[in-house]
């Protein structure tokens, strides 16, 4: 078999034809999905007010469950399909239905947020409020995965996995969050994400449906199909860059965390003084450092500032806040801060002394658990003994630790198996000085009757 043939089987892999379903099946699919009354209609409201209160109740689980049955796919998909074969008809059929779909979430949303007794942002509205370029990427792949999953006879499990993925929902219960408490950045960041997430999905149809030669629904000239295509790159750009911009910003905001952490354990210690608490302001490149101890000098604090430069971090803001000032208590106050120390210091050391004990109480034990396993291979072995100990030597200085095991035999042994229980246990221990010894079983069992 040469190259040529070994590529076009590789390539066979990826053929889509054998599974694809009838086309005009998959207009049908299509054409039933973009319509939002009755069934579709309940489905939505239903999955708005899922959606709001886990965003109101910073609950992923509802979150995920509200996207899992979203319809919203449905006339997404429609458009996209509709600019692939020109139908100019299911083309507005689809952007109506979609804009009523987008009318009656944002009215829903709005509503349960203006009733909700909650108002405070939680991290699951504030994470739909920021689209970056990775949005971007998802809503296309996942916009990619949807239109072959429809266009496929074995469906299976893709299109809810797409729909968690693509995340329509949220965003758009984001910005109804924005609307309903005058924070008009959640609406416009919520909303942006939404439309990242609406146009990278139904171009991801469009490609699709034309990779797959779906028949044009109407006749159309060259001239006009040029136009659309202008039009769609027009669109991908001016939805693209800002995402760009904002992905950038976020790598960029990552870079400053990291290097602004390493910073700080830095100086979490100066000169006697420590680091009570920090706070990192990623948005604004601005540090926060309260120390406590003695007062810090104007000289000292520019040492703690002068250290930002080993970390990259020069254009950052830091300021340098005093917590306890030692110098300001009396004598009283001074003992008594001294002796919260000592407690602290003495309970720290008792904690650490009981997890050693701990510890060697759970290592004399491990020869229970040897004993389970290598009795399950060898019935013989009805006894176990394992300890450890440093194994002297008059010519070396380091002593080496050597593991030792006594095993209880009720019954004589091969040395053939000798062998293959030295060498587990120099395998289970990862030790080549196991020092094994074997002993006649002194155990008597008690008779009941």
């Amino acid at each position: 078999m040469n190259i040529f043939n070994i590529f076009r089987k590789i390539l066979s892999f990826f053929n889509l034809e054998a599974e694809l379903e009838q086309k005009d099946s998959v207009y049908e699919e299509i054409k039933k999905g973009i319509v939002f009354k009755g069934t579709n209609l309940w489905i939505l409201f239903f999955a708005i007010i899922v959606a709001s209160v886990g965003l109101n109740m910073n609950s992923t689980a509802v979150i995920i469950g509200a996207m899992l049955i979203s319809p919203l796919m449905g006339p997404i998909n429609g458009m996209g399909y509709s600019i692939a074969t020109y139908d100019f008809e299911l083309f507005r059929k689809s952007i109506k239905n979609f804009s009523f779909a987008i009318l009656t979430s944002l009215i829903a949303s709005t509503t349960y947020f203006v009733l909700s007794p909650l108002s405070t942002a939680s991290s699951e509205l504030l994470a739909r409020t920021s689209p970056t370029i990775y949005d971007v990427l998802i809503a296309l792949f996942g916009g990619l995965a949807g239109i072959i999953a429809i266009s496929s006879k074995q469906k299976g499990n893709v299109i809810p996995g797409v729909a968690i993925a693509t995340a329509l929902m949220p965003p758009l219960c984001t910005a109804g969050y924005g609307l309903a408490t005058l924070q008009f950045h959640f609406f416009f960041g919520a909303f942006y994400l939404f439309t990242i997430n609406t146009i990278f999905i139904a171009i991801a149809s469009v490609w699709v449906s034309q990779l797959l030669k779906f028949p044009n629904r109407s006749i159309i000239d060259e001239g006009k199909k040029k136009k659309i295509n202008r039009i769609i790159s027009l669109i991908i750009a001016v939805v693209l860059l800002p995402s760009i911009y904002f992905g950038y910003k976020m790598v960029k905001q990552e870079e400053f965390l990291r290097r602004a952490n390493q910073y700080v354990s830095n100086v979490s210690l100066f000169e006697g003084n420590y680091l009570l608490k920090h706070n990192i302001d990623v948005k604004s490149n601005k540090i926060i450092l309260v120390y406590g101890g003695t007062e810090l000098t104007k000289n000292q604090k520019q040492a703690i500032i002068k250290k930002s430069q080993n970390f990259n971090i020069n254009n950052a803001t830091i300021l340098i806040e005093q917590g306890l000032n030692l110098s300001s208590l009396d004598d009283k106050n001074i003992e008594l801060y001294q002796l919260k120390g000592e407690i602290i210091n003495l309970n720290f050391s008792l904690n650490k002394k009981n997890f050693e004990i701990d510890s060697m109480i759970n290592r004399q034990k491990f020869g229970e658990t040897l004993l389970k396993e290598i009795n399950t291979i060898f019935p013989q072995i009805e006894g176990c003994l394992f300890t450890e100990s440093l194994f002297f030597y008059d010519n070396v200085i380091t002593p080496n630790r050597t593991p030792v095991v006594v095993l209880s035999l009720r019954s004589n042994i091969r040395d053939a198996d000798k062998r293959k229980i030295n060498n587990w246990f120099s395998q289970r221990l990862k030790s080549e000085n196991v020092k094994i010894y074997y002993e006649k079983s002194a155990v008597r069992k008690v008779r009941t009757h």
